[in-house]
């Protein structure tokens, strides 16, 4: 087994995790890169997100149009849950399969937000194809991009299909706009790009996801039970006529499941998946710009595991985190790898850093979009379905745009933002938020030697990666600082981790 420094290991944990612990670097050094994800995927999950909803008595009916515990299920997962690799997965995919909060337009939002992001989790090792079935059927899915009570075409009104998800879990969700080489580069046909689809595909496609609805058996909206349930086919509903869409048809008279099953494997065939999908997974863990020969790696996997069976996201995840441009050390002076860490991260690597912790189990972190006084980013919040920032945004006017690159997480990053969250940050570290607090007892005895300090921070927070400038900034700002009280000690420290916090290399994870 390869031996791993302590750095390496860190740096490995701040594409795998939700944040580095000195317990979780010692992990990574023991097991290798490899053993440790076999342990990781291993491990069973926590409590979900729903069941957290009901223990805090949230189902019953006085709840039924109130956003209550919706930050705190999904804050307690990404600060505390042991299987941080799961939740780093599942966070990454509720980044492509978006569903979020502010799109669900009737009774229990919450729930119908946890039940998404509880059904991530639970494919998040599995495969892609029977997560998109499941997705496809999911209640939450159908409110959220309209397809929910979506009728057959009515000759005598003219009524049409709601085509909102036809075209999302295209553009989306598996194969996106263009077509693409294995190694994620566009398909040029006289030197122009080449759409995926077209119009009338979506008209066609369109047509699968007709007759679908709560499954409201036994139940009625006073609980959220039916918001777990996939839904169900009311087949008058359904248009049962022939469904033409990207070059294949479903015969007319075909049932719903099996038009909707159908469908969904003629998409999933389509050669875009494993490099639209494998490149968005790369990006969300590891670097904005991989090469096209690590995009091309992982769309192999993807295609095609030990086994054969296409869309192994154990695998894919494996390949992603385990590959030469992701592990070797060269690339931390390449200035085009890594990605700007997005700001959710950044504060679950304080917190699991330091163990923050709930002690009455309220995770009352709260909504932390606000982006001048927050994050400007929350979880299960997505503004749209095209998540809180776009794979293939290019900051406008930048030294990235003219190195033709791309750098998604820079869609949320302006004046108000920047500032907003060294602010944010100043108050947490120091104070905690809600009754979130971190423990700092494992600093305290290096906080009178700056040095000492810093260097314990720089390890676990940025991977030993401070440039020696900034580490002497740093060091030069706390050693000004009073020490040799427990008061004293505590101050240089929330100094120290504030600086940390806000330097470009840790915002910058490479």
């Amino acid at each position: 087994m390869e031996k791993i420094g302590v750095a390496e290991a860190s740096r490995f944990l701040a594409q795998a995790s939700m944040g580095a612990t000195r317990e979780q670097i010692a992990r990574v050094q023991q097991l290798g890169y490899a053993g440790w994800i076999n342990e990781q995927m291993a491990m069973p999950s926590s409590q979900s997100r729903w069941d957290y909803l009901v223990s805090k008595k949230l189902n019953g009916v006085e709840s039924k149009n109130s956003e209550a515990g919706h930050d705190a299920a999904f804050w307690k997962k990404m600060l505390s849950s042991p299987d941080t690799l799961r939740q780093r997965v599942t966070l990454a995919l509720s980044e492509i399969l978006v569903a979020s909060l502010s799109g669900f337009n009737a009774s229990w939002s919450n729930f119908s937000s946890a039940a998404h992001m509880d059904l991530l989790e639970t494919h998040a090792f599995g495969n892609y194809r029977s997560l998109l079935q499941q997705v496809s059927l999911s209640a939450p899915m159908g409110e959220y991009l309209t397809y929910r009570g979506n009728v057959k075409v009515n000759p005598t009104t003219g009524a049409l299909p709601d085509e909102n998800y036809a075209r999302e879990v295209m553009q989306l969700f598996t194969i996106g706009l263009v077509q693409l080489n294995n190694d994620g580069t566009p398909k040029l046909s006289g030197g122009l790009q080449q759409e995926t689809y077209t119009l009338d595909d979506i008209t066609g496609l369109a047509r699968v996801f007709t007759g679908w609805n709560y499954d409201m058996t036994g139940t009625d909206n006073n609980t959220p039970d039916y918001k777990r349930r996939p839904m169900i086919l009311t087949a008058s509903r359904h248009d049962t006529s022939a469904k033409n869409f990207l070059g294949s048809s479903i015969p007319a008279g075909t049932d719903g499941l099996t038009s909707l099953t159908r469908a969904l494997d003629i998409i999933f065939a389509h050669p875009n998946v494993g490099p639209f999908i494998g490149r968005q997974l790369i990006q969300r863990l590891v670097c904005s710009n991989p090469s096209p020969a690590y995009v091309a790696r992982v769309s192999a996997v993807f295609n095609s595991d030990n086994n054969g069976v296409k869309g192994n996201l154990a695998k894919v995840v494996s390949a992603i985190l385990l590959d030469t441009e992701a592990r070797s050390a060269s690339r931390l002076s390449d200035s085009t790898f890594g990605k700007l860490r997005e700001p959710v991260l950044r504060f679950t690597a304080w917190a699991r850093a330091f163990k923050a912790n709930s002690p009455t189990d309220a995770w009352a972190v709260g909504n932390t979009s606000d982006p001048g006084t927050r994050l400007g980013q929350s979880p299960g919040r997505s503004a749209t379905v095209f998540n809180f920032f776009r794979p293939g945004y290019v900051p406008p006017n930048s030294a990235i745009a003219n190195a033709r690159m791309v750098a998604p997480e820079f869609q949320i990053t302006n004046e108000s933002t920047v500032v907003g969250y060294v602010n944010y940050m100043q108050t947490v570290v120091s104070k905690g938020v809600g009754d979130v607090k971190a423990d700092y007892s494992a600093l305290l005895p290096m906080a009178d030697v700056a040095e000492t300090l810093v260097s314990e921070l720089n390890l676990v927070l940025v991977a030993g990666q401070l440039a020696p400038a900034t580490t002497n900034l740093i060091k030069g700002g706390i050693d000004s600082m009073p020490k040799g009280t427990e008061a004293a000690r505590l101050n240089r420290i929330y100094a120290a981790l504030v600086l940390v916090l806000a330097s470009p290399e840790f915002i910058v994870q490479k």
